[in-house]
């Protein structure tokens, strides 16, 4: 039977005895996946192929550490990744000029346009309101907010990236999202396309 025949759990056993084959095996099948995570979560595709070399050679280090009962491999190897991939953003956060996306960075006047003429003015006013909106936050709520909005990542792995309870995070980004609401008349006739999805994040 040669290596890449084998399935996860016996590739994981000869990894745990030192064997690089089985790893290289394991590296060809889950390196796409695991590359496809990282740069997901981190947004930066040379910090991703970092990443993913980290990830094998933590599973290389720690493939005894396995236990199938409370994972298959696959799902194993991504923890490793999200969690790799989450160290790096709070590393990155704790740091002057994080990569974290910033409210600042959003310019009405640089969105793509629009092929209605119409329709491109009353976006243009709908992100003119949200960015004068949001620039009234505390900057504690702007983060979180920004976070979730511009990555898409839920309230814990805003905690783990910011370094902040669960707790605080989800509390800072309803109070975000209440004054946005009420900044913005949500509920005083704005279109379905003004509403920013507020909702989503509260």
């Amino acid at each position: 039977m040669t290596y890449s025949s084998k399935n996860d759990s016996t590739l994981i056993r000869l990894v745990a005895n030192n064997d690089p084959e089985a790893l290289s095996v394991l590296y060809d099948r889950y390196k796409t996946l695991v590359f496809s995570l990282a740069v997901n979560i981190v947004g930066n595709p040379e910090a991703a192929e970092d990443i993913t070399l980290d990830v094998f050679t933590k599973v290389w280090e720690k493939a005894d550490t396995y236990r199938s009962e409370k994972a298959t491999v696959k799902r194993w190897i991504c923890s490793i990744t999200r969690y790799r991939s989450i160290d790096t953003l709070r590393r990155r956060s704790a740091r002057p000029n994080s990569g974290n996306p910033q409210w600042s960075d959003f310019s009405p006047d640089t969105l793509p346009a629009q092929d209605n003429p119409e329709e491109e003015i009353e976006l243009a006013m709908i992100r003119r309101k949200v960015t004068e909106a949001v620039s009234k936050l505390p900057e504690e709520q702007k983060e979180p907010l920004a976070l979730a909005y511009f990555k898409g990542y839920t309230h814990s792995q805003i905690a783990e990236i910011l370094n902040e309870p669960l707790g605080t995070i989800k509390t800072r980004i309803r109070l975000a999202i209440q004054k946005l609401q009420k900044e913005l008349k949500v509920d005083e006739g704005m279109n379905d396309r003004s509403k920013f999805k507020l909702d989503t994040y509260s």
